[in-house]
């Protein structure tokens, strides 16, 4: 009797095990199905977006301004993180980089109301598109500025390692080179001093 209590126990706890697993399972497959339908949609706003920007007019001309908008931001965050993994001193550059990435998003958004109140309807408010442009240009011109004066950093940061570079191999050639034999040095002397005289009437 005892050993099939023992049994059953063991089948008990086998089946709890499986129980668990299959729960982690479930939990981790659903986490994966809303990380893929998250990363569908946005590829599927993104390929809209690039479809509406080939056509032609007002509505066209704003979805490429909010690719030329994501494009300008990714360019330059992918500057910064290339600075930030040299360990570079951004100061407030990330901080920075954030609020301008915010401000982009809605920027983003506001052209895609446009856009879609555009394809919809036949009324062009030219204020409006006039106004998201000014936006456009200035949040874009910042971008810019960002991703020159880090190049500029960059470049500054290089030219000094070059120097630093060219000043050790100048002393190490200089180190390698054997120092000069002092009795060459008399011989050479000797044989100039030998022509001289030859050379004197």
């Amino acid at each position: 009797m005892a050993t099939i209590s023992e049994f059953l126990i063991v089948v008990l706890v086998i089946l709890a095990f499986l129980l668990l697993l299959g729960g982690i399972g479930i939990f981790l497959i659903v986490k994966l199905a809303k990380k893929a339908a998250n990363k569908a949609r946005e590829a599927t706003a993104r390929i809209t977006t690039h479809v509406n920007a080939m056509g032609t007019g007002d509505a066209a001309e704003v979805e490429r301004l909010r690719l030329e908008m994501r494009r300008e931001v990714s360019l330059t965050r992918q500057s910064i993180e290339q600075a930030q993994r040299q360990g570079w001193d951004l100061g407030e550059l990330p901080r920075l980089l954030a609020d301008l990435t915010a401000q982009a998003d809605v920027h983003d958004q506001q052209l895609g109301m446009y856009a879609q109140q555009r394809r919809m309807s036949s009324f062009a408010d030219h204020a409006t598109l006039d106004r998201l442009r000014q936006n456009q240009a200035t949040l874009t011109a910042m971008c810019a500025r960002l991703r020159s004066d880090l190049l500029h950093t960059q470049v500054r940061h290089t030219g000094a390692g070059i120097a630093d570079l060219t000043q050790r191999a100048d002393l190490e050639i200089e180190a390698r080179r054997p120092a000069p034999d002092p009795l060459d040095e008399i011989d050479d002397l000797y044989r100039r001093t030998m022509q001289e005289r030859k050379d004197l009437p």
